[in-house]
């Protein structure tokens, strides 16, 4: 059976999430559903990342087996007609045929996560549940410079969610940078590493808000992180403003 890779764009509102569940829509049964639609066939996918209710992509990466040989750019194609007739949020940037031990989670080497805040006294309107409205200003200094003590491998249980199911609360994070995009003057928080704790980023998120309003300091992030304790973290971010950016093989 030949496996197709599939590059992934979409908008998390109004689904429960990635991965399929009984009852409410996910963008893994969305993309089922437009492939049985395509051709036929019931297939299980899997995705690179399971991001949570409402966080959006821009390069979730996930693999598919199909009983025939078909051209990747018909796979692409016939895949977005059916989501496009279903009015779902999703869309197939690329299709290509793989190797059959290619496997969308486990060869992955690294992940890549954008968290956006805009900070303005309007509430949003074209970028709303697309980043977290802030009516005051940020120090994105301030919070880059904290940031830097999250990187590299620590015990994370403080930013990691009480529902997680990770083995363990160790991770090795290999960038935590924000910064101010000079085009719109969103502040962005990105992070890369092999593989994240649920709602992780999230919390870094929130907990850096509080260093950008001159809440906390960077020894208040450093207390947290060495306290291990859910607890300690700051306030978990709206999931509206995490982007699943790209993931490296």
């Amino acid at each position: 059976m030949p496996r197709y890779r599939l590059l992934i764009e979409y908008d998390g509102t109004g689904y429960a999430g990635w991965q399929r569940q009984d009852g409410p829509a996910s963008v893994q049964g969305a993309v089922e559903a437009a492939i049985k639609g395509f051709c036929g066939e019931e297939v299980g996918i899997r995705g690179a990342g399971r991001t949570d209710a409402g966080v959006h992509a821009r390069g979730q990466v996930a693999h598919v087996d199909l009983a025939r040989d078909w051209p990747a750019d018909t796979v692409r194609d016939a895949v977005n007609a059916h989501l496009g007739m279903a009015r779902e949020r999703v869309a197939v940037l690329a299709a290509e045929q793989v190797a059959d031990d290619f496997d969308a989670r486990f060869s992955a080497t690294k992940r890549h996560y954008l968290y956006r805040y805009i900070c303005r006294r309007a509430p949003l309107v074209l970028e709303r549940d697309r980043a977290w409205w802030l009516s005051r200003p940020l120090d994105a200094s301030a919070m880059h410079d904290a940031a830097q003590a999250l990187v590299g491998k620590h015990d994370f249980t403080t930013f990691r969610s009480v529902h997680c199911q990770s083995r363990s609360p160790v991770k090795t994070l290999d960038r935590l940078d924000v910064t101010v995009n000079q085009e719109d003057g969103a502040i962005e928080l990105r992070a890369s590493a092999l593989s994240f704790l649920h709602n992780q980023i999230r919390s870094f998120a929130g907990t850096l808000k509080l260093v950008g309003e001159g809440k906390w300091s960077r020894a208040d992030v450093e207390a947290a992180l060495e306290a291990r304790d859910r607890s300690a973290c700051g306030p978990v971010a709206p999931p509206g403003g995490l982007y699943f950016m790209r993931v490296d093989y």
